[in-house]
């Protein structure tokens, strides 16, 4: 092979194009080198005109910085070109060659210095030259080398680029323009006397600063903004004369070369001298903020008030506050208000305002449970008044109204609470009370339903009488009194009693007495809630006593012919219908229908069906057992929650206690804690209600970690004998309980150190494992069922599928209830409302520690 000359030649014009590239990337590989900080330096200025900064400093600062930055761009511009070394032809074409493998084009160049008269050597020769020509053929242009990470360590040319981008978004090219004028200004500087003046508004109205050298004749500004001047050139060329700041003393010259002054009333503006102006301003006055009431005050079923305001301001209101005082006069003085009171202190509240968002116009919502201050369902005057950002208070405004309390529905619990608000009113009235007690006692078969009750009731009257016989009844033994008829009243109101029945019963006796006395909407709506959970307790009882006997449950001996199946739709018209007689005002129908449907729940029986065996007997009882430690475990961490609300915030919990005395009246009651329960009266309850007695009678003398370390034992129990081993299912509920265990040791570890938030993280991940091993077990239970995919049923019935009293399928993890679609209909989005409303109203309030704050917050982000 061989190759001839004219080839030769033809290789090399091919090499044309790549050479060129390779020679300008080289071109602008040195430019980038010697050139960067040049241009780094060019476009951080340009950055720095569109974005106005020479607008914004002293024009001594703008000319040094150009001057500096002038100086920078020459030096650097100069030190490029000493370093810029043009690349020539045989530059590009090396840089080339060393991109080929073998170098080719060094190859093409040179010639044969040994044995070219060999005509074998010169063979071997041209065959190389051959190759070599094929590769060069193939060459491609080499990009060029523009790294600078060497020349530039902390990449100065980045942070120019950026301030850059950030021009091109914020900023503008039209003002680069400006700069003419600051120039123009300098020589009128050295020409002549002139001036320069800026607004500045306050900085609470949001309103931009004014350059007083491009206002026209008139222009506004807020009441309270600083005008300041700058006179330059021989001073008394110019002089400035105003009527805004309205000053008599401390006015200084007229012709001072620096003059600041506040606007506070509309007026004139003038420099007088070569180039001077005048203007008219206008000054918008800064009105007081205003707040009102704007509809009635809502009592809920639980004594929770709440009363819509609203306010308003020019710009912001930044606090408020109500004051809530006795309207003595508006007051009947008769029975147990006939004596003077005894001086109260008002209750004085916070007003809530808005989280985010605009706080010149808003509404809220004033929420407080006063119902065991000594004001409740008293006439009283609420006095409200909000602030604005300059220090101006409102009008306070006054509203009339009857202090919303909890209603008493039981006649023994009205009496008992009406004995105690005239005990508060003054303790003269003791030996009144003590005589009514014994009145209200004197036959106690007929009114008292529970013999507690009548004893705790008894108590309490002997030692009153015992301390006003012997002049003892001071005021703390009063108040201590007067707890413990609150706490008595609420024990009889909501009741002790375990039996799902009773409480059914109790819900319906509560409904009704609420409709007889002309109880509100809402305080119904939330009875109606409570007689749901109460149906729900019930039926949920006789399907667990109906699993525990393995046999239909009969709730009343001989009604075998006359019980009565219902489904779960016939249960829900039945509530429906009752609440649309309430709300039409037909209250004889209502009364009627929530009889007709006591005697249906009561008469209810469980479908029969056959009984289960072996294995899913067992499985059965694991369920049952695995709910009720989820129940457990879920008041335990209810409980350290509490401990944890009153570690930070003792005072939000037991200021009403001490005799309402404090401040707030008593606002933010209602939290459930382990409260006095009227100590010394022999009372055990605290005011946490029906909650709390269930956690005092299974935990009594036990500590949180003891309660949690048995509770993790347990667990460990039920998983040694779960059913469904070997299984894939029954596998992941051993798994699951495993790391319940785990959770729940940590818990406990974390109870002994006093380490409350991570107790409740822990115990939330233990609630976590266990629902997940009941679901697990589910599943377990029905393959051993060999009914995969389909709904286990949660006793085990071979024969018809098992249903509760209201006709529902259990659901698939054999817990009570079903997996059907039951999340439908306005109660169930009413109610999420209605949390969700809830907690943001407590994440808003600033008297809660901010530990709790913070985990309401999270618990919005969330949902």
């Amino acid at each position: 092979m061989s190759i001839e000359p004219s080839q030769h030649s033809k290789v090399i014009a091919r090499l044309r194009g790549p050479l060129f590239m390779t020679w300008a990337g080289m071109i602008a590989e040195r430019a980038a080198r010697a050139l960067w900080p040049l241009w780094s330096v060019v476009i951080a200025v340009l950055a720095a005109l569109m974005l106005g900064w020479h607008e914004s400093f002293p024009i001594e600062v703008v000319w040094s910085v150009a001057v500096l930055s002038s100086i920078a761009a020459l030096y650097f511009l100069v030190r490029g070109f000493i370093k810029f070394r043009l690349p020539s032809r045989m530059d590009a074409l090396a840089r080339l060659d060393s991109s080929l493998k073998g170098r080719p084009i060094q190859a093409l160049i040179d010639s044969q210095a040994i044995g070219p008269e060999d005509e074998a050597s010169a063979a071997v020769w041209r065959a190389h030259q051959a190759r070599m020509a094929e590769r060069a053929a193939n060459a491609k242009a080499v990009q060029p080398n523009v790294r600078l990470a060497a020349k530039d360590p902390y990449a100065l040319r980045f942070v120019a680029a950026l301030f850059l981008g950030v021009a091109l978004l914020f900023g503008s090219l039209w003002r680069v323009g400006t700069v003419t004028d600051i120039a123009q200004g300098t020589a009128d500087l050295a020409s002549g006397p002139v001036w320069e003046g800026w607004v500045e508004p306050p900085a609470y109205t949001g309103k931009p600063s004014l350059y007083l050298n491009d206002q026209d004749g008139q222009f506004v500004v807020p009441e309270g903004s600083r005008i300041s001047l700058r006179l330059y050139g021989e001073i008394g060329a110019l002089t400035v004369a105003e009527t805004v700041s309205q000053r008599l003393e401390n006015t200084g010259s007229a012709a001072d070369p620096e003059q600041n002054f506040i606007a506070q009333t509309s007026g004139t503006l003038e420099i007088a001298g070569p180039n001077g102006r005048s203007w008219d301003i206008s000054v918008t006055p800064d009105s007081a903020p205003e707040v009102e009431v704007t509809a009635a005050p809502e009592r809920g079923a639980d004594g929770m008030m709440t009363l819509p305001f609203a306010a308003s301001d020019d710009y912001e209101v930044i606090a408020g506050n109500a004051e809530i005082t006795l309207d003595l006069a508006a007051i009947t003085r008769r029975y147990g208000f006939e004596a003077d009171p005894e001086p109260r202190e008002s209750i004085v509240l916070d007003l809530p305002l808005p989280i985010a968002g605009d706080r010149s116009d808003f509404s809220e919502t004033l929420f407080g449970d006063f119902s065991e201050h000594p004001f409740a369902n008293l006439p009283v005057t609420l006095s409200m008044a909000v602030q604005d950002a300059k220090g101006q208070t409102s009008e306070p405004y006054d509203y009339h109204m009857e202090l919303p309390g909890r209603r008493f529905f039981d006649p023994m619990a009205r009496a008992l609470v009406e004995q105690r608000q005239w005990l508060l009113w003054s303790k003269t009235n003791g030996a009144r009370t003590a005589q009514m007690l014994r009145a209200i006692s004197h036959r106690p078969d007929d009114v008292f339903r529970s013999e507690t009750a009548y004893l705790k009731l008894r108590v309490i009257l002997r030692r009153i009488e015992t301390q006003v016989a012997y002049d003892a009844f001071t005021p703390e033994t009063r108040d201590e009194a007067a707890q413990a008829l609150w706490d008595l009243a609420l024990f009889i109101e909501d009741g002790d009693v375990e039996d799902a029945l009773e409480r059914m019963r109790r819900a319906q006796e509560r409904l009704s007495e609420a409709m007889k006395n002309g109880a509100s909407d809402e305080e119904i709506a939330e009875l109606m809630d409570e007689l749901r959970r109460a149906n729900e307790n019930y039926i949920n009882q006789l399907q667990r006593e109906a699993a525990r006997n393995g046999e239909p449950q009969q709730r009343q001996p001989g009604a075998q012919d006359d019980a009565m199946q219902m489904t779960q739709n016939d249960l829900q018209e039945m509530m429906d219908r009752i609440q649309e007689l309430m709300e039409q005002g037909r209250m004889a129908e209502a009364e009627q229908a929530l009889q007709e449907l006591q005697e249906m729940m009561e008469n209810m029986q469980i479908a029969e069906g056959q009984q289960g065996q072996g294995q899913q007997s067992e499985g059965q009882q694991a369920m049952e057992g695995l709910a009720e430690t989820l129940r457990d475990q879920q008041g335990l961490s209810d409980q350290a929650f509490r401990d944890l609300q009153e570690q930070y915030n003792p005072n939000a919990q037991a200021g009403e206690s001490q005799g309402n005395e404090g401040r707030n009246g008593g606002q933010g009651r209602g939290e459930s804690h382990e409260g006095q329960g009227g100590e010394g009266q022999g009372q055990g309850e605290g005011q946490a209600g029906q909650g709390q007695e269930g956690q005092q009678a299974e935990g009594q003398g036990q500590g949180l970690a003891q309660r949690q370390n048995e509770l993790r034992r347990e667990v460990e129990r039920q998983r040694g004998s779960l059913p469904g081993a070997g299984s894939e299912a029954g596998d992941a509920a051993r798994d699951a309980l495993r790391r319940a265990e785990e959770a729940m040791r940590g818990a406990g570890d974390a109870l002994e150190r006093d380490d409350l938030p991570e107790a409740i993280d822990r115990q939330a991940e233990a609630m976590d494992a266990l629902r997940e091993g009941m679901q697990n077990l589910g599943e377990a239970m029905a393959e051993a069922e060999g009914r995969e995919g389909q709904q286990g049923t949660a006793d085990g019935r071979e024969g018809g599928e098992q249903r509760d009293p209201l006709g529902r399928s259990p659901g698939a993890n054999g817990q009570a209830g079903t997996d059907q679609g039951l999340l439908q209909g306005e109660d169930v989005y009413r109610r999420a409302r209605e949390l969700l409303d809830e907690i943001r109203k407590r994440s808003g309030e600033s008297l809660r520690p901010e530990e709790e704050r913070d985990y309401l917050r999270r618990l919005l982000d969330r949902f």
